[in-house]
């Protein structure tokens, strides 16, 4: 708090206090990969890092006007972690904010609308920032609309992921890569893979991780 004015508005400390999820995500092993379900009703998905550790365990609420997804430490649901909430009901423009369990802001993620129609273009945010700190892209379109296309062609599509895999990648305002996503081969899930490939701090690593998380779903949605 501004000690000249008391009733300033507190300024947000420079990394959220300790709390459960920034342990959950202390020493991880990279890559990590994400497993989703694909026959599952309602969105779920399983983290892990390279040493076979669940790191997160996610799933999406069902019959929600906005898009609502609760991350948890494991598949027994024991412990809640975090939340994503979309700030509106789903659109093009829609800002997707995450919160720990303490429901204190961690960062949001937002899609940039028209850019995104044929080519994935997504904006990651710190909390009260109003210009991005990274941008996320897709690598290659058409490598997601034939993986797309095919995936829906029954038999072929079971081995379309074996030599299509669509990628991301985070870079900084200034162009330095971060973080690429890539889709991995799978049979009945869907499988991707997280590399880090460049420093990053622990508060832009979980936001980040975060962001990769929805935007999967989105765009698992998006076909």
């Amino acid at each position: 708090m501004d000690p000249t004015n008391p009733y300033a508005t507190p300024a947000i400390p420079a990394f959220p206090a300790p709390d459960d999820i920034s342990r959950q995500l202390q020493g991880l092993q990279y890559p990590l990969t994400l497993s989703f379900k694909i026959l599952a009703l309602a969105s779920q998905a399983t983290v892990t890092d390279a040493s076979g550790k669940t790191v997160l365990y996610t799933k999406q609420k069902l019959l929600k006007f906005r898009e609502h997804v609760e991350i948890w430490t494991d598949k027994s649901q024991g412990t809640r972690l975090a939340e994503i909430k979309a700030n509106k009901v789903i659109d093009w423009s829609a800002r997707y904010f995450f919160t720990d369990a303490q429901n204190a802001p961690i960062g949001s993620v937002g899609r940039r609308g028209w850019r995104s129609l044929w080519k994935a273009h997504y904006e990651v945010f710190n909390p009260g920032d109003s210009n991005p700190d990274f941008s996320i892209q897709e690598g290659n379109a058409w490598v997601k609309v034939l993986d797309g296309i095919l995936g829906e062609i029954p038999i072929l599509g079971m081995f379309s992921g074996y030599f299509l895999h669509p990628s991301y990648i985070a870079t900084r305002s200034i162009g330095t890569p971060a973080m690429r996503l890539t889709k991995q081969p799978a049979f009945w899930e869907g499988r991707f893979q997280i590399e880090k490939l460049s420093d990053v701090t622990p508060r832009e690593e979980l936001n980040l991780f975060l962001s990769f998380l929805m935007m999967i779903l989105l765009e698992r949605k998006r076909g």
